[in-house]
This record gives C-alpha cells, structure tokens and sequence, in this order.
C-alpha cells in the first residue's frame, strides 16, 4: 500500500470511528462530506463497513440488509439515480408492544415497510424477479426505525451510506404471508403516530414493487460478495414518508392484507 492509499484508509477509519461514538455520545456529528468533499460513494461503504467489522468483533452479528433512498423525491432530495444499503444488526430489532428506549436514539423517526424474510440462500449479481420470489419465505408487516447520526439529518447520499444508511432500529410484526396470497404493488399502508394518522402509502412507491428492490439489493451485495441467507430480513425501502417519533410515542403501521405492527417509545 503506498503513502497515499494508507492516508486515505486512516481517513476513512477516522470518521468511522466519529460516527461509531456518536452512538454512544448521543451527540450527532457534522455531515463527512463537509469537512470531506473529496469522498465517493466507494469511500462511503467502506467506512459502513469498517463500522460493521468492528460490531462483528465485538460478537454482535448480521441479520439482513435494508434498502433506502427507494423514491423518487427522496433521490431527487439527495442527487441520485439509485437507492442505497445498509446492515441491519442483531441488536437493532425491537419486539412489538414492547417499550423501545427513545434516549437510545439521536434523531428517530419511523417507516412503514413491508419485510421480506428469506427462505432460501440467494446470491447475485444477475438475480432476477423470478428467482428473488421463489427464495423469499414469507413477508411481515415492518416499521423500520430509522435515525441519523449527523445533524439535523442534514444528509447526502456519501453521509448516509457512511452512517448505516441512517439505520436505528427494526419492528416486526407477527402475521406472515406467503406472496402467492398477496400483489405487493397494491398493499395499502396507513400510518399512525400516538393515533393520528400521519402518512398514507401503497407498495408501489418502493421502486414500482418491493420486490425490484429485492433484487436490486441482491445483484448489488451480490457485486461484493455478499448473499441473502436463509432467515434474513430485507427492509425494501418506506411506504411512506418518515415520521418523527419521540419518548411516549406509539407509531402503527396497518397494511391491507398483511396485518399491522406498533411500535412503543419509553
């Protein structure tokens, strides 16, 4: 490695590192691209990753992947043409009903989604929507937890991929559905905050289909030599927009056909 590569790699372990205390300050950080404008979104999954291997050696471990940045407006907010991933962790998922410490999180806010849970070990690049269906198992109603650890989420595409893909927390529901009983473009979401409805959405807004995020998540790990495993989750992408929650906060997200999920804020 030469001087200059090195440089470059203690760099991007330098802000790893910021955005890794954050969690444990609770103090959120400036946004990486303003004190790095020179980084690329390579440079943001390597320092995702540097923050992974380092949760692997402390024994926590990988229990799927979420997709963001799945609409539209939100590409257009931060100048892409493409979505982008994240790890989910073992520590990240919530049971329903059960209280949810809201100190524990910076800037939380939640997501209505539709999970799909993998029966089947499925590796790409080159996956298509056929092969995607027959690995899924079966799909859960889900409110993905999200957060920022940089101010104000005053976010770009290098800052959120850098922090996770702003990932917080996971909250599944408990009614699977096999997707031969379900057209996921059609699913209708309401979503509630403390019983006022906040946010409407239908599976459509993921990508056309939550399934093309599927397998846009599977070809694009699969480039970098990861693969769905049986029992992971994927988080394809919000139904809706994303909702501010806070300590005492009951979010429910209602799907048509696939049942509900609440999630509570201590």
């Amino acid at each position: 490695m030469s001087p200059s590569e090195d440089g470059h790699t203690r760099k991007l372990e330098e802000i790893a590192r910021t955005l890794a205390d954050a969690y444990v300050t609770k103090q959120a950080v400036p946004p990486p691209i303003q004190s790095h404008p020179e980084l690329t979104i390579d440079d943001a999954y390597e320092i995702q990753m540097c923050q992974i291997r380092e949760r692997l050696v402390e024994g926590n471990l990988v229990r799927g992947y979420k997709v963001g940045i799945t609409s539209v407006a939100m590409q257009k907010m931060v100048g892409v043409d493409q979505p982008d991933f994240g790890h989910l962790m073992r520590d990240m998922f919530h049971l329903e009903h059960m209280p949810i410490p809201a100190a524990d999180y910076l800037q939380p806010r939640v997501e209505p989604e539709i999970a799909f849970v993998m029966g089947k070990e499925l590796s790409g690049p080159g996956v298509n929507v056929a092969e995607a269906i027959r690995a899924v198992d079966f799909v859960l109603p889900s409110l993905e937890l999200i957060d920022s650890r940089v101010e104000n989420w005053k976010i770009g595409i290098v800052d959120t991929i850098s922090d996770n893909a702003s990932s917080g927390g996971v909250i599944l529901g408990s009614k699977p559905t096999k997707l031969d009983g379900v057209d996921l473009t059609t699913v209708g979401c309401n979503l509630t905050v403390d019983s006022q409805l906040v946010a409407t959405g239908a599976g459509s807004a993921v990508l056309g289909s939550p399934i093309n995020a599927l397998v846009w998540l599977c070809n694009t790990l699969g480039a970098r030599g990861i693969s769905f495993k049986p029992g992971d989750v994927i988080l394809p992408g919000s139904i809706t927009v994303a909702k501010d929650v806070r300590a005492g906060s009951v979010a429910r997200a209602e799907f048509t056909g696939l049942g509900s999920v609440t999630a509570v804020f201590s």
